[in-house]
């Protein structure tokens, strides 16, 4: 781990009390990278910041967003500040097959890839395989993942209906599958969690948004030590 990043941690943290310091390394303690979501051209902004505020409550610390088509808007009341504690990733170059490279991106850190598909072909949602790190590809709310992504996903996965209506809405769906997989996931022998390195990246993230003035303290800090 970086000496340097330490030590502003290790500063900056006595400006916490006790209570918000324990609550930071519990919710830190449960963050995961193996599993993350990938949003592809969602158009409605309460359903996007419903996705962030519900993935952030899960323990996700990984957002992919995709922009080819729709331009990526939150609404801010219904995020309640969730994405402060959230890495969203976006992809939105012009002229670019943006969720080409999202793929491109994912599949070098390691991820399979599986699209969430209405048609009964592919795997439900409880038996996806959890030892292997995967992104979990939800489409936009009329047309569903582009051809794209369900031509070079690994796998297409569904959630279980028992109704005659054959889709739910994007957050609800989001919700169902991360409340499916988190908790098979953290009752695995999988190693789920954050390496050190990141925790501590993160760590000094959360502090910094957890302080007033929290970049003149550092700056303050680092004059007194060099």
């Amino acid at each position: 781990m970086d000496e340097k990043r330490q030590l502003i941690i290790d500063h900056l943290a006595h400006y916490l009390t006790d209570r918000r310091r324990e609550t930071l390394e519990r919710v830190l303690s449960l963050r995961t990278r193996h599993i993350t979501l990938v949003l592809e051209n969602i158009f409605q902004p309460h359903n996007i910041s419903a996705v962030v505020r519900t993935s952030e409550c899960m323990g996700m610390q990984d957002l992919h967003v995709v922009d080819n088509d729709n331009i990526y808007e939150v609404n801010k009341h219904v995020l309640k500040g969730s994405n402060k504690w959230i890495d969203i990733v976006r992809y939105k170059e012009k002229k670019a097959n943006n969720i080409e490279r999202c793929f491109t991106h994912l599949r070098t850190a390691g991820y399979k890839i599986y699209v969430t598909d209405p048609a009964v072909d592919g795997l439900p949602i409880h038996q996806i395989p959890i030892e292997e790190k995967f992104a979990l590809v939800m489409g936009n709310e009329k047309e569903g993942v582009s051809e794209y992504a369900l031509q070079h996903a690994d796998r297409k996965v569904h959630i279980p209906m028992a109704g005659f209506t054959e889709s739910m809405n994007i957050s609800v769906s989001a919700a169902i599958c991360l409340s499916t997989l988190l908790p098979k996931l953290r009752l695995s022998n999988t190693m789920w969690q954050l390496r050190e390195e990141e925790k501590q990246i993160i760590r000094l993230q959360w502090l910094k948004k957890s302080i007033r003035r929290s970049d003149l303290i550092e700056q303050e800090f680092l004059r007194s030590i060099a």
